[in-house]
């Protein structure tokens, strides 16, 4: 509701329709992502969430550093790798402190909360630059897709595994509409320095949960779990070939996005 309001508010101001456009692309991306995540929990089969977490993390991964790292460090070189590290660290310490509270009954899930960082320090930006964009371009609406739709999918998957509705997306799905068409209706135009930092932090936040749904074959991880009384010779090939698909899925998210990314320029 919040991202429907503003987007008539940001039309009746006159601000460049194209906002507008960037904010419900984003939305939908993720949107269509989460729906896909919550049904694939359903599946029995070892492989699936390894290739459904794989190609996800992959694609997020490559997007971050096609699309997300080259802003921030087009925008300022050293405030924005300050900003990238800040944002990675920030939310490894957030998802690591956040370990504490896992017993505890909280409104927010941590990876929902991640991503809602993400998108709303992100929307300050796209706020602030976007709206001077001569056109949309097919590489624009690759950048938005490629990161949202996986992040949308990992995220559900998540939280269905845990028995959590994934109405909570809605959240960091409309985040960058929320921020960033009152910041164009505005005519916020922060100094490069500033622009730099806090589009670094979003893309190391967001980087740091694509690494972290990489699927590790560990006992105990939700992206590629093993039984750890399993220690027969049929467990260790299980892990292996559990191993091997991970490797093979993410690196195949990654293509996925590259050949998309290189078709469109």
């Amino acid at each position: 509701m919040a991202l429907i309001l503003l987007s008539v508010a940001a039309i009746v101001d006159g601000v460049n329709w194209k906002l507008v456009a960037v904010s419900w692309t984003a939305f939908a991306a993720m949107a269509v992502g989460a729906p896909l995540g919550a049904r694939a929990v359903r599946s029995s089969n070892p492989l699936e969430p390894v290739w459904g977490y794989g190609l996800a993390s992959g694609a997020m991964v490559t997007s971050a550093a096609l699309f997300l790292i080259p802003q921030a460090l087009g925008q300022h070189g050293r405030l924005g790798s300050l900003g990238i590290a800040i944002g990675f660290l920030g939310g490894y310490a957030g998802h690591t402190v956040g370990h504490l509270f896992t017993h505890r009954e909280l409104p927010v899930d941590r990876t929902t909360a991640e991503l809602t960082v993400h998108a709303l320090s992100a929307g300050a930006i796209i706020g602030a630059i976007y709206a001077a964009m001569p056109s949309l371009t097919s590489v624009l609406g690759i950048a938005l897709v490629s990161h949202k739709a996986p992040a949308g999918y990992a995220a559900a998957r998540r939280l269905a595994e845990r028995g959590q509705s994934v109405i909570a997306l809605l959240l960091p799905a409309a985040a960058v509409g929320i921020v960033a068409l009152p910041v164009g209706i505005a005519g916020v135009s922060p100094e490069s320095g500033l622009r730099g930092l806090l589009f670094g932090i979003a893309a190391g936040v967001f980087l740091h949960v694509a690494v972290d749904l990489l699927p590790e074959c560990t006992t105990g991880s939700e992206t590629c779990p093993v039984d750890a009384a399993d220690h027969d010779a049929d467990g260790h090939q299980l892990r292996d070939r559990l191993r091997r698909h991970a490797v093979l899925s993410s690196i195949l998210g990654g293509v996925a996005v590259v050949v998309a990314w290189w078709a469109a320029v």
